[in-house]
């Protein structure tokens, strides 16, 4: 990947909104997933301005089990400790009422990443225990706030979900209100069976920002571009999507890597 022809200081305000992608990950079957981010995780490290930053894996998406949180964060460990040399550590959801603890976590933090999983209960524990301020502090101080899936969509003010099917066998995609860091409708895996469609449906008077696996929209202030990871199963797209005088347009987002003005892509 080329290099950034933007400056990247110490308060700029940073986020990778990754649209899915395999970790290498092993899987119920015991094989191991392919290892699909690496370029945009070379990104994220490098937008911190330092050669080994500090990794902090949160994995709040994983709400029902402490256990698939630590087994996230191993998986995690592996890429930006091993591979990078990150120092990493994790914040469990069942520390986050020790205040003191949690900001000490988020001073030490370089790199803030959220996992997939169930967005709706994400979004519902951050705001019930105030840690969405906390982000949004963090955010404007400068971290990397960065993440995949449910890890992706939290930033936007509204994103298409299948949080449903962790709570009952309903897979249906629904749309929901996330933290507004931007103000954009945002789909993560848009190359996936009905996301497109769905995101076509629900994005009412918003812009949206779709994105496929092995994509990321990558934000540093009032600018973006679209960053993207090779991969034999995935063809990286971006688009962006709105009504304009009730027909609906479709815009292919240019993956050139050069950095544009944000109030382009989010205006109609």
């Amino acid at each position: 990947m080329k290099e950034n022809n933007i400056g990247v200081g110490f308060m700029t305000k940073k986020i990778v909104a990754i649209g899915g992608g395999e970790n290498g990950r092993i899987k119920s079957d015991g094989t191991q997933a392919p290892y699909e981010t690496e370029s945009i995780d070379k990104e994220i490290i490098k937008l911190t301005g330092k050669v080994n930053p500090n990794f902090l894996f949160i994995a709040h998406a994983q709400l029902q089990s402490l256990d698939v949180q630590d087994f996230y964060f191993k998986t995690m460990k592996n890429i930006y400790n091993g591979r990078y040399n990150c120092e990493c550590k994790m914040l469990r959801s069942d520390k986050i009422n020790d205040i003191e603890y949690v900001q000490k976590l988020i001073d030490w933090a370089d790199i803030i990443y959220e996992g997939g999983g169930n967005t709706f209960d994400m979004i519902e524990f951050w705001k019930k225990t105030g840690f969405d301020k906390v982000l949004k502090k963090a955010w404007e101080n400068g971290k990397v706030l960065c993440g995949i899936s449910a890890g992706a969509s939290c930033w936007f003010e509204e994103c298409v979900t299948d949080s449903l099917k962790y709570k009952s066998d309903d897979k249906t995609l629904i749309s929901m209100e996330c933290l507004g860091f931007q103000k954009v409708f945002f789909s993560p895996h848009s190359d996936e069976l009905g996301r497109k469609e769905t995101a076509k449906n629900l994005i009412k008077d918003k812009v949206g920002i779709l994105l496929s696996n092995c994509s990321a929209l990558e934000i540093i202030d009032e600018k973006y571009r679209i960053i993207t990871s090779d991969s034999n199963r995935c063809k990286p797209f971006a688009l962006k999507t709105y009504y304009k005088e009730d027909k609906y347009i479709e815009e292919e987002l240019d993956l050139s890597l050069d950095f544009k003005d944000i109030k382009d892509l989010y205006k109609k």
